[in-house]
């Protein structure tokens, strides 16, 4: 498709918005009672909620309803839960059920720990900006390319060959064995899920560093005056205060973290047990043809994903009704 293809495709969609919008008005312009409103208001949400209904919940429905079913392409039979009892019993499956579970507690923990601790120590140090472009900048980088990166980190050669990896050529440095971080089980998910949290750590620097320079400065002058300073200060008054922060961040990264499938595909294809739920609905999918089993797992990611969005909006409406 050309670049004016493009342009005029664009334009038409904005005509599109701009006529159905007045379309609406000329419809409901001259309804001017409560009952009035109440339908103006509807004819404007209409066209959003049949979006949503056609872009969001048929497609759940459908993969759910597919999730039922085998790995036939065409005209696949009917199973009911069976790829749901393979996904929780199958040991390739769990051990794919362990990785994720291993991502999701470690990198939100990891990443939102390292970027408060980094906030705090560089508040107001004279080379803030600095040091806060230094942690920032993994956040710049793509998945992809950080994975490529850290590949090199942990690259090993055998057979006493001269090693290229950073972290190998620091072992030979110190007189040790060289160690091929990406094989072993289950210790290369670890290393895997390093890259995550190098990556994520800059993104919770940045909003909780912003949220403890919006503490009042009555409040921190308060406090030192009571005699609170170092540890005291940053449980009873720094956390308080951030805590809408922290939140959003805890939950921003465990939702990244559970469809983190760039650094996997990356770093080791999914090999040697690395492999999570998004990239193993991809291998399911695409790979192995079972789209059965994809869809169950999509189901799994979906489960897992709702609970986590549903405390946020609780915790930020209990906010918002202090």
């Amino acid at each position: 498709m050309s670049t004016s293809e493009k342009f005029v495709q664009m334009v038409l969609a904005i005509v599109l918005f701009y006529s159905v919008m007045a379309i609406i008005l000329l419809l409901t312009q001259r309804l001017r009672s409560r009952a009035g409103e109440r339908v103006q208001a509807a004819a404007f949400l209409g066209p959003s909620l049949l979006l949503i209904g056609i872009g969001l919940l048929y497609p759940a429905i459908v993969t759910a309803w597919q999730s039922l079913h085998g790995a036939a392409l065409f005209d696949p039979p009917f199973v009911g839960l069976d790829n749901y009892k393979t996904l929780f019993t199958n040991p390739q499956e769990i051990t794919v059920l362990r990785n994720t579970l291993l991502w999701v507690v470690l990198t939100p923990l990891f990443s939102t720990g390292i970027g408060l601790g980094y906030a705090v120590i560089i508040d107001r140090a004279r080379f803030e900006k600095f040091a806060k472009a230094l942690i920032f900048m993994p956040i710049a980088i793509s998945m992809v390319g950080a994975s490529i990166i850290w590949k090199f980190v942990y690259d090993y050669k055998a057979g006493g060959s001269e090693q290229i990896g950073l972290l190998n050529q620091i072992l030979v440095w110190l007189h040790l064995d060289t160690y091929n971080f990406l094989l072993t089980d289950p210790w290369n998910t670890l290393f895997l899920i390093v890259i995550l949290i190098w990556i994520q750590a800059g993104f919770a620097m940045t909003i909780l560093s912003a949220s403890i320079k919006a503490i009042p400065d009555d409040i921190v002058e308060a406090a030192r005056l009571d005699g609170v300073g170092g540890w005291k200060m940053f449980r009873y008054i720094t956390v308080p205060s951030i805590r809408p922060s922290l939140i959003v961040v805890l939950t921003t990264i465990t939702i990244a973290t559970l469809k983190v499938f760039d650094i996997v595909q990356t770093a080791t294809g999914g090999n040697f047990n690395t492999s999570v739920l998004a990239y193993e609905f991809y291998r399911q999918n695409f790979v192995a043809g079972d789209q059965g089993l994809a869809t169950a797992i999509a189901v799994v990611i979906f489960i897992l994903v709702t609970p986590v969005v549903i405390y946020n909006i609780r915790q930020m409406r209990k906010l918002e009704g202090r």
